[in-house]
């Protein structure tokens, strides 16, 4: 056989069979861009169980604007556990990406603390079930990005049941991605977030799945209160929280840790206090 036309049969035969890079499935780093993306969403997420959407459906309506009612300073009640109240990080100890734990890292000053991008997430000594959660935020005027990429971070109720904490004023994402929204399965009914530099308050009401041995008896569920407004009405979760794809339970103690993500972007938090309340089962 004569090598020049075995050369360019052989590189014609291989190019037929390649997919344009488009349709080439992207990285580790995240989906390909015919996909979605974190402003407008996905089209190849799995279908949300109970409904008609999809993990961060791109076609999913965002929810409307609700200007809130101004700021108001409240004390916590009597019988809070007060978590952080402004001068240092004590109740708290910080994961270590890749394992472990250390002292915190994040930054502590004028009644506030602020995530320390690439520190790891803060994660409470004391552990919590069915409680009431109160948390006051904050993106910095300077933050920069758009989508996912300003002001990220999450409450995570029992370290892995997640409230997003996101820029929602002024920013787009996918609505079940914003501020407010139980992450990745319910966006909040509207978005009464304040403009950066602006504080917003998250009040919490969370039930505790339970289990008996390893079966589900109850999923989680969630009320919340965002700048006074009703967005999560007693909502369940599907699991633990988790990007682009449905969670799922796993048995675990009827009380964990309390957690605040750190998404490599900075996020000011204070007034953090809990209550822990009776089982619903116990009244």
């Amino acid at each position: 056989m004569k090598l020049l036309p075995f050369i360019l049969f052989t590189a014609l035969f291989l190019r037929a069979q390649t997919p344009p890079a488009a349709q080439q499935k992207k990285g580790p780093s995240g989906p390909p861009p015919e996909a979605g993306d974190d402003v407008r969403g996905y089209n190849d997420t799995p279908q949300l169980p109970g409904q008609k959407w999809k993990v961060h459906d791109i076609t999913r309506p965002r929810p409307a604007k609700v200007t809130p009612a101004p700021y108001v300073n409240e004390a916590p009640p009597a019988d809070a556990i007060v978590l952080f109240d402004g001068k240092d990080l004590s109740k708290w100890t910080q994961q270590v990406r890749g394992g472990g734990t250390q002292e915190p890292k994040w930054k502590v000053e004028d009644g506030y603390l602020e995530i320390v991008p690439r520190t790891g997430k803060l994660v409470t000594k004391d552990s919590f079930g069915d409680c009431q959660l109160h948390v006051e935020w904050q993106i910095p005027k300077t933050s920069v990005g758009n989508g996912q990429g300003i002001g990220n971070s999450g409450i995570e109720l029992m370290t892995r049941y997640e409230i997003q904490v996101l820029e929602s004023n002024e920013h787009q994402t996918y609505s079940d991605g914003g501020a407010g929204a139980i992450y990745g399965v319910w966006p909040p009914l509207v978005n009464p977030s304040r403009p950066m530099g602006e504080w917003n308050v998250y009040d919490i009401f969370f039930e505790a799945p339970k289990f008996e041995g390893e079966k589900l008896l109850k999923p989680a569920y969630i009320t919340v209160l965002f700048n006074g407004v009703l967005v999560q009405n007693h909502k369940d979760f599907l699991g633990t929280t988790i990007w682009r794809q449905v969670g799922t339970y796993k048995a675990h103690p009827a009380e964990q840790p309390l957690s605040l993500q750190d998404h490599s972007q900075p996020v000011r938090f204070r007034n953090i206090w809990i209550r822990k309340v009776a089982a619903t089962t116990e009244q």
